[in-house]
């Protein structure tokens, strides 16, 4: 990571509050922890919330502690709670982004306009489900809510989020479940609850556990529950001024765009090279100051400051350089450019026929095991998460290279590919890749796009293929910014699987692509930096004691008898304590992903988490399970929960459905 100036002096002193109540309608306390200055009552100020289920005690707390406290100190109370059923707060939650979380976020916001040491104007802000709720409370228009920053969110439920792609289903969404089983499996810290308090809100929160992936899966189109929470069904009724920022190592790259293309509100985007992580800590190189251009946007519209924000341009976006393909990049070299529009009018398109007019239809057929070098859907750990060398993919995919180029090209925004495809089944799935070729062959991933062939006019009715008749789709890739030296070639590499990013077909399919033209968004290549970010800045880092040293694995295996491939995956985030508090917690993940190259029925997928909570005498444990597969009819799905005191085990439940199938 870039390294990150500590700040230590701020304008005004700081003070903290780890456990502050705040009471919701129905009598339910959720509980914050609060920074602000120390005279915020005799010099009231904005207040700036972030609503999560993450734990604001052991969960969230490294960024938290950079973030929260740079803010205070800079004239605001920050405020960040523990969503209801989650944390220290009491309650239940029983989905993402409900209607209870959402009025939950808008009665905290009231309620912290109304405060003594608030000015009245209230900011809301988060990353993922932090920058997801954040858009959706806008969308509210609670009256105190005067502005956003929303980092690596969605402005659609269904189509870009962890859920679904291209009406495609994406083993994420199963990947998700698993890992909000386990968040929410954990008691509120007894120093907090006080007494016994703890126990009956953990075992509470147990019994009433929801396994959250039975009721995606019953979703499988963008029906109504999709809808709900999806900004871009009314752009318009979002009236705050918006500051939208990605990373293109995340999988939340089209946000941006989405958000300064559809707000009528002021709204700016913001995309550099990173991971699923705050912009000022994370990878790959370069970091940014983050809070000094988030302080930019509060003093602007939280306190009416004249901090230009206005006039900066719409959209700023990393443009990277061709690499080696590694799993992890410290660093990627490359620069900002800068649109004042957005859709810029410095973009052209450029359209390549990929198949000549006449020729005979290009076959694809992929093994099941193709996409195996696509790396994680939104990489997190700072280590061997991002696609690697995509030679072995391309081997399974039928691929088209183009000319090998005598001038560096910037590719800014989103590679389409119209294509004229038939199918020799009712359902199929296609997975296009833009990757930069070296001269020695190694294969970049630049971007990726996948569309289930049902859904090629709609997500919200889909139509059954007829087999060999020939349609007409469009596959829409990512939002990149990438630069294709001279020497090198563009492939586009065309797939019937990619395993395992998303579910395979219930049966082997073969394409017969008759049609194929590229759609490449051009822009000038920059010759430097067009706009520029202050070094990345934070609050004294969370003191700890490094219990258990973190680590991430994978692993591919192939069995040569049976001739499964097998993904063993194993993040272990270490374990640590807290040096304030003294509370030490520890997770551990481990997945198996499993298919065969010829069965899409064989696909499998099992994760198994550890958490552990401990205290002097004092310790919890719990271990939660799950599988998914398939048949050619039904999504099967388990799950599993124990939970222990010490070595006890208090609590046990287990979950299984199976949910049908509808053209997936």
């Amino acid at each position: 990571m870039r390294p990150m100036k500590t700040v230590t002096e701020f304008p005004r002193k700081v003070v903290e509050f780890p456990d502050m109540g705040i009471v919701m309608p129905d009598g339910c306390r959720l509980s914050a922890r609060v920074w602000m200055p120390e005279d915020a009552t005799d010099r009231p100020v904005p207040a700036i919330l972030e609503h999560l289920p993450y734990r604001k005690r052991d969960g969230t707390i490294f960024r938290d502690q950079l973030t929260h406290p740079y803010f205070a100190g800079h004239g605001y109370a920050s405020i960040r709670v523990d969503m209801r059923g989650n944390g220290d707060s009491e309650g239940l939650m029983d989905d993402e982004y409900s209607e209870q979380e959402l009025q939950d976020a808008c009665d905290v916001i009231a309620w912290a306009a109304a405060q003594p040491w608030c000015n009245g104007n209230v900011g809301m802000m988060g990353i993922s489900w932090g920058g997801f709720n954040c858009l959706q409370v806008a969308a509210k228009q609670p009256p105190a809510l005067k502005a956003v920053i929303s980092l690596c969110s969605t402005v659609d439920r269904y189509a870009d989020d962890i859920h679904y792609k291209g009406g495609c289903l994406l083993l994420e969404n199963f990947g998700w479940a698993s890992t909000m089983l386990s968040y929410s499996s954990r008691p509120p810290d007894p120093v907090i609850a006080g007494g016994n308090r703890w126990r009956d809100l953990w075992l509470s929160r147990l019994e009433n556990q929801s396994f959250l992936l039975p009721l995606w899966l019953s979703h499988q189109h963008r029906d109504a529950y999709w809808k709900r929470g999806s900004i871009c069904e009314d752009f318009a009724a979002v009236k705050a001024p918006v500051l939208s920022i990605g990373g293109w190592h995340d999988g939340y790259r089209n946000t941006i765009s989405n958000l300064v293309t559809g707000i009528q509100s002021p709204v700016k985007g913001i995309v550099g090279p990173w991971i699923h992580k705050y912009p000022h800590y994370a990878g790959p190189n370069p970091a940014i100051g983050f809070l000094q251009e988030a302080l930019r946007w509060w003093d602007r519209w939280l306190k009416g400051a004249a901090t230009g924000v206005e006039a900066d341009p719409a959209y700023r976006a990393y443009v990277m350089d061709s690499v080696r393909p590694a799993r992890w990049h410290s660093e990627r070299p490359g620069r900002w450019v800068a649109d004042q529009e957005w859709p810029s009018p410095n973009i052209r398109i450029e359209a390549t026929g990929l198949i000549a007019d006449g020729a005979k239809p290009s076959i694809v057929a992929s093994p099941q095991t193709c996409g195996l070098a696509g790396g994680e859907y939104f990489p997190f750990t700072f280590g061997p998460e991002l696609p690697g060398d995509q030679r072995p993919d391309d081997a399974l995919s039928v691929c088209f290279d183009q000319p090998v180029l005598g001038a560096a090209i910037d590719i800014v925004g989103a590679p389409e590919l119209e294509i004229r495809v038939a199918a020799d089944r009712r359902q199929a799935n296609i997975a296009v890749r833009l990757c930069d070729v070296h001269p020695d062959g190694a294969s970049e991933l630049i971007s990726y796009g996948v569309l289930n062939l049902t859904h090629r006019n709609s997500h919200e009715f889909p139509q059954a293929l007829v087999p060999g008749e020939t349609v007409s789709a469009r596959v829409v890739l990512d939002q990149c910014a990438y630069r294709v030296p001279a020497g090198h070639k563009l492939r586009i590499a065309v797939s019937t699987a990619y395993w395992p990013m998303i579910w395979p077909s219930p049966e082997p399919v073969r394409l017969d692509l008759a049609k194929a033209t590229l759609k490449l968004p051009l822009r000038p290549p920059a010759k430097g930096n067009e706009v520029s970010f202050p070094e990345p800045e934070g609050a004294t880092p969370w003191a700890t004691e490094t219990i258990r040293p973190a680590n991430s694995e994978r692993h591919v295996d192939r069995d040569e008898k049976t001739g499964l491939v097998t993904l063993s995956i194993t993040d272990d985030f270490g374990a640590v304590r807290d040096l304030d508090h003294g509370l030490v917690n520890g997770s551990i993940v481990r997945e198996t992903w499993a298919i065969h190259p010829d069965d899409p029925l064989s696909a499998t997928g099992a994760t198994h988490w550890t958490q552990t909570l401990s205290r002097n005498e004092w310790s919890v444990r719990t271990e939660t399970f799950a599988q998914m597969r398939s048949d050619a009819r039904n999504f099967i799905v388990s799950a599993r929960i124990e939970a222990y005191e010490g070595e006890k085990l208090v609590f046990e439940r287990d979950f299984e459905q199976a949910i049908p199938r509808a053209l997936l």
